[in-house]
């Protein structure tokens, strides 16, 4: 349908579902309506991640760090118990689960990040951590 429904956001939002192909007209597409954004700053001394997780709680955020990848997964769940009574004609509000991953290296431990959760956004900080010196032209001796 190419003209816009009532509930829609603008035009472009019918208008882009008409057709196969994904079209920006300057806007965000992302499915998950900026769920998850990150931004990561370098110090001296570490890294800072901030992660945007806007109407999640900090029960629901989970982090974990396996193999050198650190896995944040946020999960919000609706309540069965309200839906069954009532009949929603449009649903916006994001149910469901989201992760991203970064890798950090198989140096760092649990301990070594910090997590912060404040207003929607976890801050995670992770410390530099020095690489091995890798020595070169090394040779190995050959016998015979």
């Amino acid at each position: 349908m190419l003209l816009p429904s009532i509930f829609g956001n603008d035009f472009f939002d019918d208008f882009e579902k008409s057709f196969p192909l994904r079209m920006n007209w300057g806007r965000e597409t992302d499915t998950l309506g900026g769920l998850m954004r990150a931004d990561v700053k370098e110090s001296k001394d570490g890294y800072e991640v901030h992660l945007d997780l806007p109407g999640f709680k900090k029960e629901d955020v989970k982090a974990q760090l396996k193999d050198g990848y650190l896995t944040v997964t946020a999960t919000r769940q609706s309540s069965l118990d309200d839906d069954k009574n009532e009949k929603f004609i449009r649903r916006e509000r994001y149910m469901g689960s989201v992760s991203r991953s970064f890798y950090v290296g198989k140096t760092l431990s649990e301990e070594d990040i910090k997590a912060k959760f404040d207003n929607g956004t976890l801050i995670l900080s992770l410390p530099k951590v020095p690489e091995k010196k890798v020595e070169e032209d090394r040779y190995i001796a050959i016998e015979g």
